[in-house]
């Protein structure tokens, strides 16, 4: 089938995919490959998890669409779930992680507002990215995505992440019009950068010393990529506001902003609002993917098999002249090269049936899906070390 008659945003590899299972893929003349992208953090329990297309199932052959004009029985349910499993009170149900953090910034404006702030500014962080709408594009921190769109919405201070320093520089000169800090416990557009230990802990003292609300994206890091359930609880903090998409889903389209009460009761009635966002399918399959999370014990499993495809790549292609650093946070981790590397996923699908992706042009990003096994991650690391050898 011809792919003249779609827009140009996309560069994809001249291959498709019929099937899939668990972490494996099939292409139309039945090639396997062995999964580690998870379409970008996506399909963490795995492809057609037999629960997950029950459900779907199911609920297709019952009731697709009301819109929110009327209650949604899965949709409260979903909530009451997030909420049980993260500790936050209240939710907005969307349909990406982009409107997901367009809304948490929404919060932040009627935060400022309500504290008599005129000219807000929201603090993000250098190498961020929260999606590619005008207003989660300006908060962004990537010069080829925001080609061509200037000028972009909103106030935005941008800091180097990481660091606190400056962070406390910026309340003697802009205190007072700071509403909020908008971070991600782990970058992994940039390239899976960790936050150094400990700082979402000072974030969240410092938010609570200058009434700022502190905002999580978790989009690719929530729901127990990297151990947890959530990145933040590696700290034992709570933010005031946190977003979630990808994972929730497991492939279909959900976004979802949580929030403390005393934040999400800035919203009133037509304040803010969504067509499809939290229809009973999509939260149906969530609630389905947050069960199977639960029972299969896939945070742990994420914590331990992260552990074993670190050491395993540190042992491997640790010493290879290539590479430059390895670094991340359970099944979340990034081999940084010298090189630009962008070719390296069109020959890992070539040569080795291995689906991965790079991210910042020079940093191998893995996100293998959830159940992966002992065999499969050792699989992924054999596969690697050929690819980096040659």
């Amino acid at each position: 089938m011809p792919a003249h008659h779609l827009m140009p945003t996309y560069q994809p590899l001249p291959m498709s995919f019929s099937h899939g299972a668990g972490c494996k893929l099939w292409d139309g003349e039945q090639r396997e490959y062995l999964d580690a992208l998870a379409g970008v953090a996506v399909t963490s329990v795995g492809h057609c998890h037999p629960r997950v297309v029950d459900a779907i199932r199911e609920q297709a052959g019952q009731l697709l669409h009301t819109s929110n004009h009327y209650g949604i029985q899965w949709q409260q349910r979903l909530a009451a779930r997030l909420a049980q499993v993260s500790g936050m009170e209240q939710a907005f149900f969307n349909n990406s992680g982009a409107e997901a953090n367009e809304t948490a910034l929404k919060l932040a404006r009627l935060y400022a507002q309500h504290r008599g702030i005129e000219r807000p500014l929201v603090v993000v962080m250098e190498n961020a990215f929260h999606g590619r709408t005008l207003g989660t594009l300006a908060a962004s921190d990537c010069s080829a995505v925001r080609l061509g769109y200037k000028p972009l919405p909103g106030e935005f201070l941008r800091v180097p992440f990481g660091e606190l320093s400056v962070l406390h520089d910026l309340t003697q000169a802009f205190g007072e019009r700071i509403c909020a800090v908008l971070v991600e416990p782990v970058q992994g557009e940039s390239g899976v950068r960790v936050a150094p230990p400990g700082y979402l802990k000072a974030l969240r003292a410092l938010c609570d010393q200058q009434s700022w609300l502190l905002m999580l994206d978790e989009i690719q890091t929530g729901i127990g990529r990297t151990g947890q359930w959530f990145a933040f609880q590696h700290e034992g903090i709570l933010p005031d506001v946190m977003t979630l998409a990808k994972a929730l889903g497991n492939g279909i389209p959900i976004g979802a902003c949580l929030a403390r009460a005393q934040v999400a009761q800035l919203f009133t009635p037509g304040s803010h609002g969504s067509t499809f966002g939290g229809n009973p399918l999509a939260c149906r399959v969530a609630c389905t993917v947050l069960d199977i999370v639960e029972q299969e014990g896939l945070p742990a499993n994420a914590a331990r098999q992260g552990q074993r495809l670190l050491e395993g790549l540190r042992a491997a292609v640790g010493h290879l002249p290539c590479v430059k650093q390895l670094r991340g946070l359970g099944l979340m981790v990034g081999i940084e090269l010298h090189s630009p590397a962008r070719d390296l996923v069109r020959r890992a699908a070539d040569e080795q049936r291995l689906l991965i992706n790079v991210a910042r042009g020079t940093t191998i990003r893995l996100l293998p899906p959830l159940t992966v096994d002992d065999g499969q991650i050792d699989e992924i690391i054999r596969r690697l070390a050929a690819l980096l050898g040659n």
